[in-house]
Order: C-alpha cells, then structure tokens, then sequence
C-alpha cells in the first residue's frame, strides 16, 4: 500500500484515463496531459511514475486497442505454458495465493443464515472499497465511489440476505492490504468465499489461472471451461462477480482489444490493466 497518496493520485489517473481515452487519436503528449490535470509536466510525470510505475508516455501505450491485442497474444502464450508446466490453475493467482471455496445449494437457498460477515472501508490503488469477509474468507470486494456507504452496505446485504453484518475495519484492513499490496504482503494466501451458479464459480475458477500482467478473451475463457459457444455467458458471470479485483474479471477483454465494459467503471478497467502491466512487465524507460 502507498499510505495517504493513493485515493488523490487514483482520483487524477482515472480522470487522465478517460480524457486520453477520448483523445486517443491525437496521441497527446506529456505537456496536453498535464494541462488537463492542471499540473505541472513534472508533476504529472510523477504522478504516474509514482502510481503506474511507468512514465504517462508508457501508460498511454498500456491503452491503446494495439497494446491490447498484444496482450492477448503474449497472455496466450504465457497461460499455455504455465498450465502445461502446472505451474497455474484455478487455485493460484501468480505470486499470491487465492483458495476459493463456493458455498452449498443449501447454504445459497438459505441466503447466509448463521453466518457473521465482518466489513470495512478503506482506500485502494484503485479508489474506495468495502470489503467483507468470514471465518472462511472474503465473500465482497466492491468500489464505493459511486455510492454512499449506507448503499454500499445495503448491496452487500442484499447478497447475503440472512447473515450477521458487523462493520469491523480492523478485521478486513489486513486483507486490503495483502489484496492490493505489492511488497511484503504478496504472496500471502487469501481466502474467497463465493456465492452463484455451478456455471458462475466455473468462470471464477478460471479466472483466477490469469496472472497479473496477462489477459483472455471473453472466447478464450469459454473454451478454457469447455464451454466455446459461452462466450456471452462469461459477461454475465463477470458481471455477477462480487469480489473485485480478486476475482480477475478486469483481465478479460473482447478479442478486438476493445477493452469492453466493467461493473465498476471501464475507465476503472483499463486502470487495473495499465496498472498491472506497469508493476509486473514494464516496457522500456521513456
């Protein structure tokens, strides 16, 4: 984590991605950049080199539908030989270890009864979060910047309409922090908790088999499950993924490289990737 730095610098980055999102076309440079964000050309380099771990030169590249595709391809290559080397499956997520464990029918039925579900707010790289857990791991990860935390709380209760809610920020501050943290907390297990259909844990399943750094298409996700004619119902799977970022949905986009819609924003997206290729595989200094 980057302590009291990151909601500022994740507020600017997202209002840069969807400006460059929209300006892609006329490649904009450092200087065009800096003036949206009313900052200095200094500044800006640092913020990014500070939250992206690249140069915004190098992050623009992260965002183009070019880059994507080559994602794709690279990513195709990478999954193939790590599965075949065992290397990968749907238990492990790179250097971090994520267990997921799905609920019973019956325990789906009875909508968490007799569970308690402790939860926070805290802060991410990639804005405000509430997270909750239970004795058997995280059942919610979800952005809040769109929502007050009266509705956010309602959402997670929605989901799990039986169970014992109890706001304990000091329980899941520990789990934030190994979920987003790229230094002494990686590679610590975590523990996922999820609720949906046999086809919906599939899906997440196979996601977690995609490294940080890496993406599938939608297509790709659905032969990789044995499923090739469901690409469509992977969206949906992903749409109903409630446990942000942990459950990688953001790593999967359209074939084209159109980054493609996301349940906590698509500008949001694209953060994720461009952040993820900037920590895990940075392209050369600018």
């Amino acid at each position: 984590m980057q302590g009291q730095t990151m909601p500022s610098d994740y507020q600017r980055i997202e209002r840069a991605i969807h400006w460059i999102a929209n300006n892609t076309g006329a490649q904009p440079e450092l200087g065009d950049l800096a003036r949206f964000l009313a900052l200095s050309p200094y500044h800006t380099q640092r913020l990014f080199s500070r939250w992206a771990g690249v140069s915004p030169k190098q992050f623009l590249q992260y965002l183009t539908v070019n880059h994507a595709k080559q994602l794709l391809d690279e990513s195709h290559s990478v999954l193939s030989a790590s599965l075949e080397a065992g290397l990968s499956s749907p238990a492990r997520l790179h250097d971090q270890m994520i267990s997921i464990e799905a609920v019973t029918p019956g325990e789906y039925k009875r909508g968490g009864e007799g569970l308690k579900i402790a939860y926070g707010f805290h802060d991410t790289p990639f804005g405000g979060c509430l997270l909750a857990t239970t004795p058997r791991g995280i059942c919610h990860l979800a952005f809040t910047d769109s929502l007050d935390r009266h509705e956010a709380v309602q959402q997670l209760a929605a989901r799990w309409p039986n169970a014992q809610l109890c706001e304990a920020p000091s329980e899941t501050d520990p789990l934030v922090k190994k979920a987003f943290d790229l230094g002494e907390n990686r590679g610590r297990e975590l523990k996922l908790l999820v609720k949906g259909t046999n086809f919906q844990v599939k899906v997440w399943k196979a996601l977690l088999a995609i490294p940080p750094g890496c993406a599938q298409s939608y297509r790709e996700v659905a032969q990789r499950i044995g499923s090739p004619r469901a690409a469509r119902a992977v969206g949906t799977a992903n749409t109903n993924n409630a446990i942000a970022y942990l459950i990688p949905c953001h790593r999967v986009i359209r074939g084209s490289g159109i980054i493609g819609e996301y349940r906590w924003g698509s500008d949001r997206k694209r953060a994720m990737l461009a952040w993820e290729a900037g920590h895990s595989r940075p392209l050369h200094h600018n």
